[in-house]
């Protein structure tokens, strides 16, 4: 039986479905030498140039008969294998049809507070660094620098478990909450640990996230932390979920406050100084000039949101469950980049906030996400939910994409794109107004599921007939606003707008 080609869509089906295991039994097994599973992670994270090159002209796999790739892979243990050869084939071609591309050669070095990092791409402050040997080990692979977990001069009794997700249809998850506190290795312990890698990694940035209780500790822990040689400090006025009274967001909220521990941190430390900006308020301008008045040199932002997740309809128990109860905690995850998007160019539209270096996060899965930061104006990017879901193995895919793609658009660095959206985006009232786009069907692609028609006649304007006879739908332009809803529920990309005309 002759097996379908993959299209666009089915491959990324595909690739969607791979378990990303840890030592790639596809790799291990192939006859050719070739690296299916780097491919296949290439693919799935946006990065489709160097899913090519890790497949060159395609024509081994094509030779292949063997297909060891597919047989050898764990997700025929749950349903069914990937398709591997098809989905290498797919890119094969892909690169054969887009020819050998000129690519401008990129330096992804970028200066941050005063400090030069070798790439954007950060730890954030978290469970993924929190510890000499787990920091060590992303620096070896080629992370640029981590803001080692938040400390303070007391050690948090944690709970267990800590981590709930939510998640949509076919997806792992869509969304992350923890209700983690600080570090909970000793002060001296964290200091000796950022001691340590500054000494073994003198090239790396470390940032210090500090946590005081009142003036006094601000200050201290400043002094400490500039004395074991670190780069730059974080202020941690965000964390949602601390167990003390004045801690975390309840800091972020109050800009007083926020002036009192920048001051005070400034009064231990000549080291540039990050703010890390709670989400849990309608404006985030007004701490961020509070800080930046007293001391700060830039922003961090954002911290995780304050959410409650997946209650149990059968016994009304939310997660994450600790012997039967739950409390509010902080939600982070893919879904949190539009929020933290909004913030961030919030900030950067203010007089008296646009120059202020931001280092972003919240969202940050893949070098798109990435590079929409740094197009909203972020110089430095740190990244906790990626790394927890897909190792920091994900690093390669974050440099080679974004490297990829500055190339591909001509630039020779990451600072030449640094706030390129900013002048894109305006006030509600200056849009136009005056035309219309409506959508365009491409009758090649369209299954005849329905879904367009069902959203139009039930969440729109009743645009959309379906053609009994064929099953595919007939737009009233007459009714049609524009609005693209037909396009944004279309599983397989078969509407897209068409030319801007007159209203």
């Amino acid at each position: 039986m002759q097996v379908r080609a993959l299209n666009e869509f089915s491959a990324k089906n595909e690739s969607d479905g791979c378990l990303l295991c840890y030592t790639a039994p596809c790799t291990k097994s192939c006859p050719h030498g070739l690296d299916p599973a780097k491919v296949i992670r290439s693919f799935r994270f946006e990065n489709i140039s160097d899913a090519a090159e890790g497949v060159g002209d395609g024509e081994l796999c094509k030779a292949c008969e063997e297909k060891s790739c597919k047989e050898a892979c764990l997700k025929g243990k749950i349903d069914r294998p990937v398709r591997i050869p098809q989905l290498l084939d797919f890119v094969g071609n892909w690169q054969n049809q887009q020819g050998k591309r000129k690519l401008t050669k990129v330096d992804l070095g970028i200066e941050f507070c005063g400090v030069a990092c070798e790439n954007p791409f950060f730890l954030s402050s978290s469970v993924v660094a929190s510890n000499y040997d787990m920091v060590a080990r992303a620096f070896a692979m080629g992370w640029a620098g981590a803001a080692f977990k938040t400390i303070g001069t007391f050690v948090p009794q944690e709970v267990s478990p800590r981590f709930a997700t939510i998640r949509k249809e076919g997806n792992s998850f869509i969304g992350f909450k923890n209700i983690e506190q600080i570090s909970d290795h000793t002060l001296a312990e964290n200091l000796d640990y950022m001691r340590r890698l500054k000494q073994d990694f003198p090239h790396k940035v470390i940032i210090a996230s500090i946590l005081g209780q009142n003036e006094a500790e601000w200050t201290f822990l400043a002094r400490q932390v500039t004395e074991a040689g670190v780069d730059i400090i974080e202020c941690n006025f965000s964390c949602p979920h601390m167990t003390g009274e004045g801690l975390g967001s309840d800091v972020g909220q109050n800009p007083e406050l926020v002036a009192l521990y920048t001051a005070a941190t400034r009064k231990g430390t000549h080291l540039p100084i990050l703010a890390k900006m709670t989400p849990n308020l309608g404006n985030m301008e007004t701490p961020a000039l509070a800080a930046m008045k007293n001391g700060a040199t830039g922003i961090a932002a954002i911290n995780t949101i304050k959410s409650i997740m997946n209650i149990h309809l059968d016994n009304f128990i939310s997660e994450p469950q600790v012997d039967g109860k739950s409390c509010v905690g902080g939600y982070s995850g893919k879904t949190v980049k539009p929020i933290a998007l909004r913030f961030i160019h919030d900030m950067k539209k203010h007089p008296g906030l646009k120059d202020t270096p931001i280092s972003g996060m919240g969202g940050i899965e893949t070098w798109r996400d990435a590079a929409e930061f740094i197009a909203l104006g972020c110089a430095n990017l740190q990244v906790t939910t990626s790394v927890m879901q897909y190792g920091y193995r994900i690093i390669d895919d974050l440099c080679d994409g974004l490297a990829t793609y500055l190339g591909e658009k001509g630039f020779y660095s990451v600072q030449e794109m640094v706030g390129m959206a900013l002048s894109n985006l305006v006030q509600a009232d200056e849009l136009n107004r005056h035309t219309i786009v409506y959508p365009k069907f491409d009758r090649s692609l369209c299954l005849g599921c329905g879904r367009c028609y069902l959203s139009c006649f039930d969440g729109g304007h009743q645009a959309l007939a379906m053609d009994g006879a064929t099953s595919i739908p007939i737009l009233n332009s007459k009714m049609c606003v524009g609005c693209q809803l037909c396009a944004v529920v279309c599983p397989v990309g078969a509407i897209s707008p068409s030319k801007r005309i007159e209203a």
